[in-house]
C-alpha cells in the first residue's frame, strides 16, 4: 500500500450548536485529511478479446447492493470495443475495507438500438431510493439513466426507445453525472463542453427522470479554460455547506480542485472566491459508510483504483 502524507487540503465544515439564550457559535474551520494508507481494491481487467494494450480504467461508482456486497463499475477506455473504445467493467468486495475486490466481467456496452454512440459509456454513477438503485451515466452525448432492484442487474430506462436523458448538445460529450437530494429535490451535477468550453452544469427533478434546464455552476478561474479541467463533478453537503470537487488533470501529477458554497447552484463561474484547495487525486469519489468517511480514487498509473479513510478535523491554524 502507498503512503500518503495526512493532511491533504483545508477545508471548513459547520459545526454549530444552541444554547439557551445564546446565539449559534460560528462555522469551525476543519481539515479534510486522509486517514493513513490506500489500499488497492481493482486492476486493469482482462476483458478478453477486446482488451486493449493501452486500456485504462477510469471514471467509476462505488455502492453497496442488496446483498451487502460493495460493487464498483469503471469506465475502461482504450480498449478493442468499436467506435469510442468504452465499456463497463465491475467488481465486488465484501467489505469496503477488503483489497483487491472479485473481478466480475464486463458489466454494460453500448447498445445502438437506443441511440447510443458506439463504445460511449463513461462514468457510472448510483444512488440507491428506497428499494430502486439507479446507475446514471454517459453514453458520449446524453446523460442515460438504468435501474436495478438488486443493486447488480441493471436494466435501461428508455423514452421513445431512446436512452437518453437529456444533453449539452451533439457535439458537447455530456458525461460523468453525480446526484445529490437537495432541499427536496435531487440535484444532478455533470459535465460538458460546449463550444469548446468545459464546465460544469446542474438540473434539478423531482422524479429522477423529468430534469430542469441546465444552470452552469463551475467554470474557469484557476482550474483552466481546457475542454477538459472541468471533470468527474462530485458534490458533498456538510452543515449548510456545499462541497464540489472536480478533476483538472489526470496523469501525470493528478490533481482535483475543491470549492466550498452555500449555494448548491454557485462554485464559481470565472471567479475562485469559493475555491479552498487542491487533491492529488483524479476522479475522487468520497463514500460516508457506518460513521466513516472514505475517498476512492483512481491509481496515479491509471491502472486501478483505490480507497482511503478520510477524516473532517478542527483546523486549528
Amino acid at each position: 500500500m502507498e503512503h500518503v502524507t495526512a493532511v491533504v487540503l483545508i477545508l471548513a465544515m459547520t459545526c454549530s450548536f444552541a444554547v439557551a439564550g445564546e446565539k449559534k457559535s460560528e462555522p469551525v474551520p476543519r481539515r479534510f485529511v486522509i486517514d493513513g494508507d490506500w489500499w488497492n481494491v481493482a486492476g486493469n481487467p482482462d476483458l478478453g478479446h477486446l482488451t486493449g494494450e493501452k486500456q485504462q480504467p477510469v471514471d467509476f461508482g462505488v455502492w453497496q447492493a442488496a446483498d451487502g456486497t460493495w460493487q464498483l463499475w469503471s469506465c475502461i477506455r482504450h480498449t478493442k470495443e468499436p467506435g469510442k473504445t468504452r465499456l463497463f467493467y465491475g467488481w465486488e468486495g465484501r467489505r469496503l475495507t477488503d483489497t483487491d475486490w472479485k473481478p466480475m466481467g464486463i458489466k454494460m456496452r453500448s447498445d445502438a438500438l437506443v441511440g447510443e454512440p458506439a463504445g460511449g459509456l463513461q462514468a457510472p454513477y448510483v444512488l440507491r431510493v428506497g428499494d430502486v438503485w439507479h446507475l446514471f451515466y454517459g453514453n458520449y452525448q446524453d446523460i442515460c439513466l438504468a435501474t436495478s432492484r438488486d443493486g447488480k442487474v441493471f436494466e435501461r430506462h428508455l423514452t421513445g426507445g431512446l436512452a437518453g436523458l437529456f444533453t449539452e448538445g451533439p457535439h458537447a460529450i455530456t458525461r460523468d453525472p453525480m446526484v445529490l437530494r437537495v432541499g427536496g429535490r435531487w440535484h444532478i451535477y455533470y459535465c460538458a463542453h460546449p463550444q469548446g468550453k468545459g464546465g460544469i452544469w446542474c438540473r434539478t427533478s423531482e422524479d429522477l427522470i423529468h430534469w430542469s434546464g441546465p444552470t452552469l455552476v463551475a467554470r474557469g478561474g484557476q482550474a483552466g479554460k481546457r475542454w477538459w479541467n472541468f471533470e468527474c463533478p462530485h458534490v458533498v453537503h456538510l452543515d449548510g455547506y456545499f462541497y464540489l470537487l472536480h478533476t483538472q488533470r489526470y496523469t501525470p501529477d493528478p490533481q482535483s480542485s475543491v470549492y466550498r458554497s452555500r449555494d448548491p447552484m454557485a462554485f464559481g463561474v470565472d471567479d475562485d472566491s469559493k475555491f479552498i484547495g487542491h487533491l492529488p487525486v483524479a476522479a475522487p469519489e468520497l463514500v460516508l459508510h457506518e460513521g466513516q468517511w472514505y475517498v476512492a480514487a483512481l491509481k496515479p498509473g491509471l491502472d486501478g483504483i483505490r480507497i482511503a479513510r478520510l477524516q473532517w478535523v478542527e483546523d486549528k491554524r
